[in-house]
């Protein structure tokens, strides 16, 4: 709008100068005809592509025809300063990526006038300052829809910022109720959906033995206090040792190694050995602590260790989804960690192969196992062979026998 009066009006005045020409009857309505034509730029009837070629023409044609206005008044100082003030407010104020392309037909259009035109026209002094006070008042609310603008992006920006804040906190909540793998594939942007695969795992079961007689010799309070000390000191260890803790049910927790990423099947073997060895000695520091608060039978930790194939991965329906493992060795590891004896590890025979040369254990033979047709091959694992050379013979001896 403002360059069409702006070239409104300097037509107006040079009419008689070049003679009335009569081709300012076709101009002037086809000045004012071709800013309604920004309307198609934004309507959203017509496709995107097509307006957004449609801004850009405009564009390309407003600098030619600021170009042309310039060089037809012969450069006038008066007439330049406005029109370039409202041409580089537009540029600058709105930060176009095509502004190249506004400034190629801001002198192409200068260019082919000074060369083309057979008059140069100079405007009068009503002229002039009528074209200062356009140009000027453009800019003025050009910077004003600039400012507006800003402060609008601002408010969004920090609104965008509380969110995000917002979110984060309840992501980090939300977590704590999310396996490892999950919590990752969702905030990854991964697509998550009922699918598993195949893996071979070493799977850890624990629980404590004695917990269901001294939760009825404790009051809520303190049995909350003891079960949370308990789940947070194996929780650590179990965070520490890699492994990806799938369960928490009362005081059992199960764990496993090697999914979603194995550091190869034998050392996902022992590390979760090495893991369970940790819970064990974190136990026994428990367990004093328990009978200095006036615990006089503190639980004693039962684990059971199995490694096998195992169907692993997202299970149930497209509304629910639990990220956990199936299988017979779960089953076994299970049913390892019940028959278990007091703060001792049992392991299968599948995994005494993996780990058998980085930890001592004690053959226990073969146990029958709830489930399970057949009599299973058991071991005790006891300590890291490198942990016993540094111990004493008797010291030694005494692990041996325990």
């Amino acid at each position: 709008m403002a360059l069409s009066i702006c070239a409104a009006t300097i037509l107006l005045g040079a009419w008689g100068d070049i003679n009335y020409h009569p081709a300012l009857l076709a101009v002037l309505p086809a000045l004012f005809i071709y800013q309604f034509s920004s309307y198609f730029t934004a309507n959203e009837s017509i496709p995107l592509r097509r307006r957004q070629r449609l801004a850009v023409i405009m564009e390309l044609i407003d600098g030619l025809i600021t170009g042309c206005l310039m060089a037809f008044v012969g450069f006038d100082p008066i007439v330049v300063l406005g029109l370039g003030l409202a041409f580089l407010v537009t540029i600058v104020g709105s930060l176009k990526p095509t502004s190249p392309l506004d400034l190629f037909g801001l002198f192409t259009g200068a260019g082919l006038t000074y060369w083309l035109s057979p008059v140069a026209i100079t405007p009068g002094i009503g002229t002039q300052l009528f074209i200062l006070i356009v140009a000027a008042g453009y800019a003025l609310l050009q910077t004003n829809m600039a400012r507006h603008t800003h402060f609008l992006l601002a408010d969004q920006h920090d609104s965008v910022l509380r969110q995000n804040e917002w979110l984060t906190l309840r992501t980090f909540r939300l977590s704590k109720y999310l396996s490892p793998a999950l919590r990752k594939a969702i905030l990854t942007g991964k697509d998550v959906r009922a699918e598993t695969q195949e893996k071979t795992l070493t799977i850890f079961f624990s629980d404590m033995e004695g917990f269901t007689k001294l939760a009825e010799e404790l009051d809520p309070e303190q049995l909350t206090d003891l079960l949370n000390t308990y789940l947070t000191e194996m929780s650590e260890i179990a965070f520490r040792f890699g492994g990806t803790i799938d369960k928490v049910i009362g005081d059992s927790i199960m764990v496993f190694f090697g999914d979603p990423e194995s550091r190869g099947i034998k050392s996902d073997a022992i590390t979760c050995v090495s893991m369970a060895i940790a819970m064990k000695r974190a136990m026994e520091e428990l367990q004093v602590r328990w009978r200095a608060d006036g615990i006089e039978n503190p639980p004693a930790l039962r684990m059971g260790i199995n490694s096998g194939v195992c169907k692993v991965g997202n299970f149930g329906t497209e509304n629910r989804l639990d990220y956990t493992l199936l299988g017979r060795a779960v089953n076994l590891a299970s049913r390892l960690e019940s028959s278990a004896e007091s703060n001792e590890i049992l392991i299968s025979k599948d995994t005494y192969q993996l780990i058998k040369d980085a930890v001592h254990c004690i053959d226990k033979g073969q146990i029958p196992i709830k489930g399970f047709a057949d009599a299973v091959d058991v071991y005790s694992a006891v300590d890291l062979h490198k942990h016993l050379k540094t111990d004493c013979p008797a010291q030694r001896q005494r692990q041996a026998l325990a």
